[in-house]
Parts: C-alpha cells; sequence; structure tokens
C-alpha cells in the first residue's frame, strides 16, 4: 500500500505472526519537518496509518465470520456424527424457540424440557409434543445456543445462544417486519421517510427508463 513516498508492507514474521511496517521515504508528505526532533510526530503517523489498516481488516474478517454463522445456522449441521436440522431465519418455530431462550438466561438451575415446552406452545400458540420439544432442544444443542448441564436433564442458553437469539428476534420484529410492511405499494398508506424513499427512487428508474429509450 503506498502513499506518495511512503509505503505499508505486511508480512509474516517467522510464519507465526503478521507484521505490519510503515516505511515514510519523504517527511514533507505529511508537513512534518526532518530533523531528529520529529521523530515522536512521524511515529505517531505511522501507528495510525497501521492500525487504521488493521481496523479494516479487521471488519473485513469479521463480515466474513458473520456471514459463516449465519450461513450455518440456515443448513443442517453434524456434530460428532450427531445430524441436526436448520435454524433458519424468519421461521416461525424457529423465532418462537429463540424468544423462549431470551427468557432463560438468567436461571441459575437452567431449564427442562418441559418449561421450554409449556413457554413454547405459549408462543406458538399450539400443541407442542414431547417428542417434537426434544427434536427442537437437539438442533438448538448442536447449533450452539444451549448445552446440557453436566449430570442433569437441564440446559443452559450459552453466551453465543443469547447474543445470536437477541439479534435475530430483535432485527426480525423491529426492522424487517415493520420495514416490509412500509415499503410494499399494496400496504396501507403509511407517512414515512422510507416509503417516500422507495417511491423515489421509483420515480427516478422509471424516469432513466425513459430517458435511455429516448436516446435509443
Amino acid at each position: 500500500m503506498d502513499y506518495k513516498a511512503t509505503r505499508i508492507k505486511q508480512y509474516h514474521k517467522e510464519g507465526r505472526a503478521l507484521r505490519t511496517e510503515t516505511t515514510i521515504n519523504n517527511t514533507y508528505d505529511f508537513k512534518i519537518g526532518r530533523g531528529l526532533h520529529n521523530l515522536p510526530a512521524l511515529r505517531e503517523v505511522g501507528f495510525r496509518a497501521n492500525r487504521r489498516l488493521l481496523d479494516v481488516q479487521r471488519i473485513t474478517h469479521d463480515v466474513m465470520v458473520a456471514e459463516e454463522t449465519f450461513q450455518t445456522l440456515q443448513r443442517p449441521c453434524v456434530v460428532a456424527s450427531q445430524r441436526a436440522s436448520a435454524l433458519r431465519f424468519g421461521d416461525q418455530r424457529v423465532h418462537a424457540l429463540l424468544h423462549a431462550l431470551v427468557l432463560f438466561r438468567l436461571l441459575p438451575n437452567g431449564f427442562s424440557n418441559a418449561v421450554l415446552r409449556r413457554h413454547l406452545q405459549a408462543l406458538a400458540h399450539h400443541p407442542v409434543s414431547a417428542n417434537s420439544m426434544t427434536y427442537d432442544l437437539r438442533r438448538l444443542r448442536l447449533h450452539g445456543f444451549i448445552e446440557r448441564l453436566p449430570g442433569t436433564h437441564r440446559y443452559r442458553v450459552t453466551d453465543r445462544g443469547l447474543r445470536l437469539a437477541l439479534f435475530f428476534t430483535r432485527t426480525y420484529a423491529r426492522l424487517l417486519r415493520p420495514g416490509i410492511g412500509l415499503t410494499l405499494p399494496a400496504a396501507a398508506k403509511i407517512d414515512s421517510s422510507l416509503r417516500t424513499a422507495f417511491e423515489q427512487l421509483e420515480t427516478e428508474i422509471a424516469a432513466w427508463m425513459t430517458r435511455a429509450k429516448l436516446a435509443a
């Protein structure tokens, strides 16, 4: 990566650690003189450049990890020869399960099949069989949302499970459902900045298509 006479180089030191080096060949590129007393200022410029590059790389990596996590939940998983079906985002049964998990996070002794079953029936508004509940517990456990307490038939919500459950349920309930309702043309007219923006977009696309036809 270059900026005028400045270079940033990265390489793996001894094959174990990523080393990032910034070399400033012309201090005047940063309006700094060449005297030795300017070394602290040059060091700060180099440190900030390194940090900004590493921050961008970390953010890029985090996006890839998030995408992998999301896609993994949308597919069946196999853990130590045990198979569990997907926990698909937006599925009503999965949505009810994740809502229930948020309630159980602070229980010191975890929760049982029967307790989760009662809450799930109230959220799903229909009966849930014991076999069906066992199937759902298996899905949640193998996907890492819950873990069994040693020597018991009770479970606790993992840190990962709590964060994913909160994010999935809040995003679906507070962002997607109301947002889609505001953008659909067949929905009741409600004044909102989102609806206005989509209508402006449709107008601009129609105008652009008209101009394109005239030019042709």
